[in-house]
C-alpha cells in the first residue's frame, strides 16, 4: 500500500465559519459534520477536518488547482475583499508566476496562511 495523506485537523475558533470560508473560496461543496468536525472534502480524497479550539496557531495549507480554478478563486477572494499576496510573508500584493504557473497566498478568517498554485514548485522555469 502506498502512503497517502488522508486528512488533517485544522484548528478554528468557529469550525463551521472557517470550513465554509475555505470551501466557498475554493469552490468546493460545503462542509459536512462528522463527530466534533466540520469536514471539507478535497477532490483527491484528502479532507480538512475543522475543529473548534480556544487557541489557533497559524498553519500553512497549499492547494494545487487549475488555471481556470485560479481565476475563479481570485474572483471569489476579490468579491469578499480578501487581500492576496505573491509571497508567503504577505509582503507583495497580488500573485506570483513561479515555475511558469501562478500562485497566491491569502489569510483565512482565523489567520491560516492559505495558498493556491497552478504548478508544483520545481516543475518549470523560474
Amino acid at each position: 500500500m502506498s502512503i497517502e495523506l488522508n486528512h488533517t485537523i485544522v484548528a478554528a475558533r468557529d469550525k463551521n465559519a472557517e470550513a465554509r470560508f475555505v470551501a466557498d473560496v475554493l469552490g468546493l461543496p460545503g462542509p459536512t459534520p462528522f463527530g466534533p468536525f466540520a469536514v471539507v472534502e478535497l477532490h483527491n480524497g484528502v479532507s480538512l477536518d475543522f475543529m473548534d479550539t480556544a487557541e489557533v496557531a497559524s498553519q500553512h495549507y497549499a492547494f494545487l488547482i487549475s488555471e481556470d480554478e485560479f481565476d475563479a478563486v481570485a474572483a471569489r477572494l476579490r468579491e469578499r475583499g480578501v487581500s492576496t499576496y505573491g509571497d508567503p510573508l504577505h509582503r507583495e500584493s497580488g500573485h506570483n508566476t513561479n515555475d511558469g504557473g501562478r500562485g497566491m497566498y491569502f489569510s483565512s478568517p482565523d489567520g491560516h496562511n492559505l495558498e493556491v498554485l497552478t504548478r508544483p514548485y520545481g516543475s518549470g522555469a523560474q
